[in-house]
């Protein structure tokens, strides 16, 4: 039990300073919860699963490795440099429609935001392929290969406490946020999304 629970502790720990840190998810996460409510940060979660589990699952049985990442960096890093840029270009188009407002029909936008941002984030790859994997093998090492699933169920709650908390509070601001003010916020964050994009193509 004492093993359960160091093991525990090291994993929140350490996967802090990824679901925590700042980035395309964070970024979009906040601008859907702006538009959809504090659900879509679950949404969003939802599609960083898609992504994650099998991610961790194919590093963890080797088929995966740090030898083939780069062969593939490149091609990641500008696609999801481009996607990024689209994705900034659409938010601030939706902003300036006749038809613009605040409150938005919950749609399937968060969830496939939630799969492009994880998938074509090279950051994210790496970090899995770095510090991830340090704990993929010590899961492995002291259950097998059904340590991969407990090193997932001990990672995957932190994402969607996170994000369901960050999407929450940009909810709530949103009742509080003229529409100029709004615009303004939203015009940010696509800034912030095409910095990342650029920050792809730049560490290539």
């Amino acid at each position: 039990m004492q093993e359960v629970i160091g093991f525990a502790i090291m994993v929140v720990a350490i996967s802090a300073s990824g679901v925590m840190s700042p980035g395309p998810l964070f970024s979009a996460n906040i601008i859907y919860g702006l538009k959809e409510g504090k659900i879509a940060g679950l949404k969003i979660a939802v599609g960083h699963t898609i992504v994650e589990f099998p991610l961790i699952i194919l590093l963890g049985t080797g088929i995966i490795t740090s030898n083939i990442f780069p062969e593939f960096r490149v091609l990641i890093a500008v696609i999801g440099a481009l996607g990024l840029f689209a994705f900034a270009g659409l938010q601030i188009k939706s902003i300036f429609q006749k038809n613009f407002q605040k409150n938005i029909k919950p749609s399937r936008g968060p969830i496939l935001a939630g799969i492009f941002l994880s998938a074509l984030n090279p950051f994210f790859i790496i970090w899995w392929l770095t510090v991830g994997l340090k704990l993929i093998t010590e899961s492995i090492e002291l259950w097998g290969f059904l340590g991969i699933i407990i090193l997932f169920l001990f990672h995957i709650w932190m994402d969607y406490v996170w994000l369901y908390i960050v999407a929450f509070f940009a909810s709530k601001s949103r009742n509080f946020l003229s529409n100029r003010n709004y615009k303004i916020l939203v015009i940010s964050l696509a800034t912030v999304l095409i910095y990342f994009g650029l920050r792809f193509l730049t560490e290539i």
